[in-house]
């Protein structure tokens, strides 16, 4: 057969779509078109010889599923040609990559430096998991790159930033805070959930680790959970790849291949769903009964030059605070905001996010829940903030929804 000249035989030719849809495929010998599902724990060597060899590293198969599987780096392997990274591994859910990804870059006696807007989970890994291990955290406002640079230390070996935030969509420059850590010897690790790999590219803004929760878009119809740390050979394949094998965070198998069939419709996913989202906030920003809106392509968005730079779309993701008169008690506030998401339809009341169906949550009471009100309000997490995941029903419809729903309070 004649060698194929076609640039595009090289996935890394191919643009982002592409790259979904057949990026890291590897066929068995039937040639079957969707990806093949191995659904096994061990696999068998063709002599002790050949086990010896693959346990020494100098055979490159496969040992175990809790650390490598063909369908795990059918998957790693897409993540990285769409994210642009030299390696990956793949866990079982986007808080055990958020949790190996930083614990892998510390020690006893370290340091690590977070910005304040974070998931609640990835809060208590900074501030309550790691000080059980001798590891400081300090925790600063993001939105101020000299305030990471005022808390570096010595020991700091870390900065871990979420952006845009969970809730409040806050914003963190990337480029600026890389050049921080770098200059003081530390890795930068992102959670680019919000983001998606579609709409900004930490790794190219000078970060050394990008996490998902794969749960989220890569799914995108909240059927399987997963996770996934992206990044050089070097960190990824050292204490990242020994974290996994030997503590067991991994993936299933069947979970890496239902992210694979995700991914092949990741970018018409969130490309119409951050299309409907921009019109939501404009409608939602031009509300009487709407006090703010929180959505970085919106000009209304304080960081809206930043967001505009560092993001190709504004994300599937917006928050707003339901409007009330000034003085207006946290108590009824809450009420309004629970009165709002208790008259939708076609929204549905849910704590996940990054769904095709279109999701609302009152952070205050479920995902921030566990955070003093000071911390809360900090935060920006007021009682009168919703946040809303963005799906695919028509955008219409949606608006309609809201239109609806507000006119109940």
């Amino acid at each position: 057969m004649a060698e194929n000249k076609n640039p595009l035989a090289d996935p890394k030719n191919q643009r982002a779509a592409t790259k979904m849809v057949h990026g890291g495929t590897v066929r068995s010998q039937h040639g079957e078109t969707s990806e093949s599902l191995y659904l096994n724990s061990g696999f068998i060597y063709d002599s002790s010889d050949a086990a010896e060899a693959r346990f020494m590293g100098d055979d490159d198969g496969h040992i175990y599923s809790r650390f490598s599987n063909p369908s795990y780096d059918m998957f790693q392997d897409r993540m990285c040609l769409i994210e642009g990274a030299e390696a990956a591994r793949a866990t079982a859910t986007g808080m055990a990559a958020v949790t190996t990804a930083v614990m892998s870059q510390v020690r006893a006696g370290d340091h690590v430096v977070a910005s304040r807007a974070l998931f609640g989970g990835c809060r208590f890994v900074v501030e309550d998991y790691l000080p059980r291990w001798g590891v400081e955290s300090s925790i600063v406002d993001g939105r101020d790159p000299q305030n990471f640079a005022n808390a570096m230390r010595p020991n700091t070996k870390a900065i871990f930033i979420e952006t845009p935030s969970n809730p409040t969509l806050e914003l963190v420059d990337i480029e600026a805070v890389a050049k921080i850590a770098h200059a003081n010897g530390a890795v930068l690790i992102v959670d680019n959930v919000f983001a998606t790999p579609m709409f900004q590219k930490p790794l190219e803004l000078g970060a050394d680790l990008v996490t998902y929760s794969a749960t989220k878009h890569i799914d995108g119809q909240g059927r399987c959970m997963g996770g996934i740390i992206l990044g050089s050979k070097e960190l990824i394949e050292a204490d990242i790849h020994t974290i996994i094998r030997q503590t067991g965070p991994t993936i299933s198998p069947f979970n890496a291949w239902v992210m694979l069939k995700g991914l092949e419709t990741l970018a018409l996913r969130v490309e119409r769903m951050s299309q409907s989202a921009a019109k939501l906030a404009s409608f939602l920003a031009d509300h009487p009964k709407v006090d703010k809106v929180f959505y970085p392509h919106h000009p209304s968005h304080p960081q809206y030059e930043l967001g505009k730079r560092q993001m190709s779309s504004g994300s599937t993701m917006l928050a707003f605070e339901v409007g009330g008169a000034s003085g207006t008690s946290e108590g009824s506030n809450q009420e309004a905001a629970f009165k709002l998401a208790d008259a939708l339809s076609v929204v549905k009341i849910s704590n996940n996010l990054g769904d095709a169906k279109s999701i609302i949550t009152h952070p205050a009471t479920t995902t921030h829940q566990r955070f003093s009100e000071e911390e809360r309000l900090e935060a920006g997490i007021t009682r009168k903030l919703l946040r809303l995941s963005v799906g695919l029903e028509d955008g219409d419809d949606l608006l309609d929804d809201f239109a609806f729903a507000l006119d109940q309070i």
